[in-house]
Formats: C-alpha cells, structure tokens, sequence
C-alpha cells in the first residue's frame, strides 16, 4: 500500500476563516493535538502576516516534536527569510512558497507575463532552498491555469531544488474527474516529479473539496493538505476527517494508508471547535454529533442484530465511546479519572483535579453526568487559562414588568470589587456591570446557546464573540444555569482581551 502524507493546514488556513482568533497558547494546544493525531505536517502559521502569528510559528517548531513544522510565505525574499526565522529550531522544518499560475491571477492580481512568473517561482525556491532542506511549491489557483504552462513551472521548480510539488484548488472550481484526469496528467508530464511529494489542497466553494482530494489520490497524489472539521476561508477546505476514513474504510479502493492514529480524531475535532468558537454541524460526516446516532426504528433493530447493518465504521475506530457513562455526586477521583482515559483524555494530575473540582459542583446539580457532560468539562478546562477577572457573586432581577437589573462582583486582580447595571435583559445587564468593572468597553458580534446534553437538567454551553479595536475574540462558559453561563462567557473573553493587553 501506498503512504499518503496528511499535511494540516488548520492553524494557517483553517485561522484565516472569518471570525477565528487564536493567541499562541491556543495555537500550542492545537499543535500539541495534531502530534497526537500523527499529522506529518504542521503548517503552523504565515510567519509574516503578524507578530502573533510569527510568535505562534516560532512556538511551535521549538516545541513539537516528531511531525514536520511548516510556515507558508510568498515568493518573496522577506516572506521566506521571515518563515525560516520562524521554523528554524524545529526538528524537522519546511518552507512553503506560493505563485498565482492562472491566467486571470497572473494579469489582474500579478500583473506579469507568464515567464516572469516562472523566473519568480524559481527565484524563490531557490532561496528558500538555501535555507531550508525541505521546500514546497505551490501554483496557486492551479485548477484554472493552463496545464502544459503548470507543468513547465513545476518543472523548473523541482530542478531549483523543490522537494514537494502542491496543486491547489484555490478557489474550490474542479470536479473530481476534471481533478484527477489533471493530476495524472501533471505526473505523465513534468519531468523530475517522480522525486518529489505530489500534493493536493482543495477547498470546498462547490462542496467537492474532499471528493476532488479522493480523486487526486486514486490518481497518484502523495500528499492531501487538509483541516479539522473542514475549517478554512470561505466555504473551507478538504477535511482532515473525511479524508482519513475514507482512505481508512476503502482502503481496498485507494490501496493506500495514512499514519494517522483515528482514535484521536474525535477530541481533535472538539478541541479545534472549542478554541475557535466554531461549532460542527450535527449531521456533519465522522465528527457530527448524529454521525453514529440511530433513531429509526428499524434502524435501530438491525443495529442491534449487528452493527454492521447501519455503521461501515466504529465510533471507537475516531475515539468515541458507545456507552454512556453514568457518575454522581459519591463517584471518587480515580474513577473520573479512569473515564477520562477512556473517552482519550491523558491529562496530567493538575489538569485532572481542576476537572475533577467542576465534577463535583456539577454533581451537585445534576443527578447523573453522562460521556458528554464529562467530555464538555474537561474542554472547559482545556480553554482556561490564568484569568484577571474571576466570578464570585452574581444576582439578577427581571421580570416582563419590571427594569432587568444586575449585580456582579468579581476577583480582579485578586481584590474584589462590585458593580451594579440596568438593561433591555438580564444579560445585557449583566453585561454592562461586567464592562463597568473591567473598563474594557467591547462589541458584542455573536451570543450563541445551545444544551450539551439532554434532560431538564442539562448543561447549557454560552459561545459569545465580543470585539475589541477591531480584533475578535471568542468567550465559552458551561453551566446548568444558562445565565451563570452567559456571564462565564462573556468574563471569559473579557480575559483574553486582558492578556493580549498585558
């Protein structure tokens, strides 16, 4: 069988969709789980575009081991040397480079003639190559540019020294035969890449970006460039999932594999929507809530006969478990901690007690706590960070006849101090006495509600995005009080804008 390299492009495409934010810790613990996965490549960020992102990169290749560290530049000298400061010290590093190839982005966007293109690509593989052993290539908006011009351009890349050869869907334009016909004709026809990693990225404007990659494999690619969940600008990109299992479940078909430990794909799906605020469908293929879901009834009779009536995968083949795990108020530490493990989580002593503190008080309030509301904890956690402002009291009145009021009284910087608010609710009172606290004044984009899981006594999860001199920043609060919920949200994008000030 062939060896498919899962390049992840999360961090770099999926962080420029609309609204996504990430800090550098968050970009670590997204990397941290991607080594897990056993992506081969971490495309960590473009080191350029800011300082945060080249802080982000720079972390991350100094950090994670055993998977390659990737940062993306443009065909420009400062693009690549900034990239190469940036992965340096990474164990294994890789500088991507990119150059429009289509007609329409070479005279509108570029404004050149084709061999002037050609000398650019060429000029900045060859730099990049003086840096750094690894170096790949892309043509972007490749599947509307003409082919014989492609594969002379990649031609005389892979003789400046290119080691992979990238062929981007750009802007999600092909059909899987079109797709795969241009993929065996890039091989049939540049001479030199038989010696290097011929490699897709295909995104999703007609919702063929993983049908486009499939095809591309069954016609000899080596590389899909992919996201968790499908992330990515505009309608996203090939996701990492889909692509996996497809390979992982018709195998006979693709006579090919991935290194990817599959078991892990559930909480890489989780953490990466818990980070960036950006829920997953529930009927969404692998990682949706209803992917391993039967309600009809003779659905649910053949699945009890046998599994393979209605599943062609297991949940615990992506790291979901079956049963529903029941625990109260008198569970002990160690069976949390047991459960935990077995849903895929391998926190260290200090992550377990703080998960099994919000255990307990949850136990308190609800008389069972099931995988999910276990699961929606510890990715409580997993978002927290050292925070300024801390809840400790909260009390509202409202009523449909009287002026929703609220007081609220946090921690801030260790001291307590109270504040007092009217408003059109009782969250946008609550809201108000928490600005007027801070004295971080914030624009509230988006405030999203939604139960973890069933039953009157189910935990409410609040998402809310604020934005703060134009920057955007994502605030999740858990609990079964939605308002406490609320408040916890929005105190926790409060915090992140803290940090960023600090």
């Amino acid at each position: 069988m062939r060896s498919i390299k899962i390049f992840d492009t999360t961090l770099r495409d999926g962080e420029q969709s609309a609204g996504i934010n990430l800090n550098v810790q968050e970009k670590l613990q997204v990397a941290r789980q991607l080594a897990r996965l056993k992506v081969d490549i971490i495309e960590a960020g473009f080191a350029i575009a800011s300082p945060g992102d080249f802080a982000g990169v720079q972390a991350i290749a100094r950090e994670i081991k055993g998977v390659t560290i990737c940062s993306l530049a443009r065909a420009v000298k400062a693009d690549i040397d900034r990239a190469w400061e940036a992965i340096q010290d990474a164990e294994d590093p890789l500088i991507h480079t990119f150059l429009a190839t289509s007609d329409i982005h070479m005279k509108y966007k570029l404004n050149k003639e084709p061999d002037q293109v050609l000398e650019m690509a060429v000029a900045a593989v060859k730099h990049a190559r003086s840096l750094c052993s690894k170096v790949e290539f892309s043509a972007e908006d490749a599947t509307r540019s003409d082919w014989d011009f492609l594969c002379r351009v990649f031609s005389e890349v892979i003789a400046a020294g290119a080691t992979s050869i990238n062929v981007p869907d750009t802007v999600g334009y092909a059909i899987p035969a079109e797709f795969g016909r241009m993929i065996h004709y890039i091989k049939e026809n540049t001479p030199g890449i038989e010696g290097v990693l011929l490699s897709v990225h295909c995104h999703n404007d007609l919702g063929m970006a993983v049908a486009n990659s499939l095809a591309a494999v069954e016609n000899g690619a080596d590389q899909v460039e992919c996201t968790v969940n499908g992330l990515g600008e505009r309608a996203g990109n090939a996701a990492l999932e889909e692509i996996v299992m497809a390979v992982k479940t018709r195998a006979e078909n693709f006579k090919a594999a991935t290194r990817i430990a599959t078991e892990q794909i559930h909480r890489s799906s989780l953490l990466v929507s818990t980070l960036t605020g950006k829920p997953v469908q529930h009927n969404k293929a692998i990682v949706g809530s209803n992917a391993f879901s039967h309600e009809a009834g003779i659905h649910q009779d053949g699945i009890l006969k046998n599994r393979m009536t209605y599943e062609i995968m297991t949940p615990e083949s992506i790291g979901i478990s079956q049963s529903q795990l029941v625990l109260g108020k008198h569970s002990g530490r160690h069976a949390v901690k047991n459960r935990l493990e077995e849903l895929g989580y391998n926190l260290d002593e200090a992550e377990i007690e703080k998960a099994y503190q919000r255990f307990i008080e949850l136990a308190d309030k609800k008389k069972e706590i099931t995988d999910t509301d276990l699961e929606a904890l510890v990715r409580n956690e997993i978002a927290a960070f050292e925070d300024r402002f801390i809840l400790d009291y909260l009390h509202v009145s409202t009523g449909n006849c009287t002026i929703p009021t609220a007081t609220i009284r946090l921690k801030k910087d260790g001291e307590l101090v109270q504040e007092a608010s009217c408003g059109d609710g009782p969250i946008d009172a609550i809201y108000k006495a928490i600005d007027r606290i801070t004295q971080i004044t914030v624009k509230l984009d988006e405030y999203n509600i939604k139960a973890v899981s069933s039953g009157e006594d189910a935990l409410g999860e609040v998402l809310v995005k604020v934005r703060e001199n134009g920057n955007a920043y994502v605030g999740r609060g858990l609990s079964t009080d939605i308002i406490e919920a609320s408040t916890l949200a929005y105190i926790h994008a409060v915090n992140k804008i803290a940090r960023v000030k600090k």
